[in-house]
């Protein structure tokens, strides 16, 4: 892949992250802090995935998306947390120009992937609720299989567009990227040709990664609630009311910090609130979301009590 610049600039051939150097009296907790957030995250999530896998009381559509998540989440954290520890901990906080585009590429291809598997686990919950006599047919294995390859190649296609678009923009100096990964919003301060187009593009394609599938999650689950709230059977509201508020409680985390850096005008954002918010869904989302489905599920703590002592782990 050709870097386009022009002829009368020199190109960045290596980027700075400087993560949190403003601060270096916290770089050994927050290397502690972090790392254990990302053991948590390997661990839990590749203990659900096996479980998943493994368990054929779990071999359904809701569980397989899950399994998508997890597998996701995973390789999600992977592109990002390792580099930063490394910069918390030595000089070392440079990252080659090609690197750095390869890290925003995961992140937004696996991001977008994610806001789409969060949009079709809401349908698949919406199916079964709201039209439970028919999800069997509807949710059969092709769907499944066709949902979750739909949203795999969507995210990163999308997000191909908008890195084939940065390749033709200038980066000439400054090198110094004020965060902890190669970000969008970093990396576009230290453009040095016009990015008006490129900046109203990546905005739409965003926007129908992470606006476009929340808003069709909400409605989802205002087609539940309204569904739940007929039902006559305490049990089963209890129990869909407890499957779909894990569901949220994930969907709301997630989206709320993506949309708000992605969506709102970055110029709203300061470099620390900026940070925080990318804390959230890089590091944060990723751990919580198998604690929330594990802790909170009946069928997958059961699960993962039959094969902890079947030691199918160990």
């Amino acid at each position: 892949m050709a870097f386009l610049v022009p002829s009368n600039v020199t190109p960045v051939a290596e980027f700075i992250l400087l993560g949190f150097s403003d601060i270096p009296e916290m770089q050994n907790f927050l290397f502690a802090t972090f790392l254990s957030f990302y053991l948590v995250t390997l661990v839990a999530n590749s203990l659900l995935l096996i479980t998943v896998s493994v368990d054929r009381s779990l071999h359904t559509p809701m569980y397989f998306f899950l399994g998508n998540l997890s597998f996701l989440e995973i390789v999600y954290t992977s592109n990002i947390v390792p580099r930063m520890l490394v910069g918390l901990i030595s000089d070392d906080k440079s990252i080659s120009f090609i690197s750095c585009m390869v890290q925003f590429y995961f992140f937004g291809s696996l991001g977008g992937t994610e806001c789409l598997l969060l949009s079709v686990m809401s349908f698949d919950h919406y199916i079964a609720i709201c039209n439970p006599l028919h999800y069997a047919n509807i949710m059969n294995d092709k769907m499944c299989f066709l949902l979750a390859t739909g949203s795999w190649i969507s995210g990163f296609l999308i997000t191909l567009i908008t890195l084939l678009l940065m390749t033709h923009l200038s980066f000439c100096g400054p090198n110094e990227i004020n965060h902890f990964f190669c970000d969008f919003s970093p990396l576009l301060k230290l453009v040095c040709s016009d990015a008006y187009l490129f900046e109203k593009t990546s905005f739409i394609l965003s926007s129908s990664l992470t606006l476009i599938p929340f808003i069709f999650t909400i409605i989802s689950y205002a087609y539940i609630l309204s569904a739940v709230l007929k039902q006559s059977s305490g049990i089963g509201s209890k129990r869909a009311i407890s499957t779909c508020s894990s569901h949220l409680i994930v969907v709301t985390t997630f989206y709320g910090t993506l949309i708000t850096m992605y969506v709102v005008p970055s110029a709203k954002h300061s470099i620390d609130t900026s940070k925080i918010f990318s804390i959230f869904y890089t590091i944060v989302t990723p751990m919580i979301n198998p604690l929330i489905y594990s802790l909170r599920n009946r069928e997958v703590r059961e699960a993962l009590r039959r094969l902890i002592n079947t030691k199918h782990v160990f």
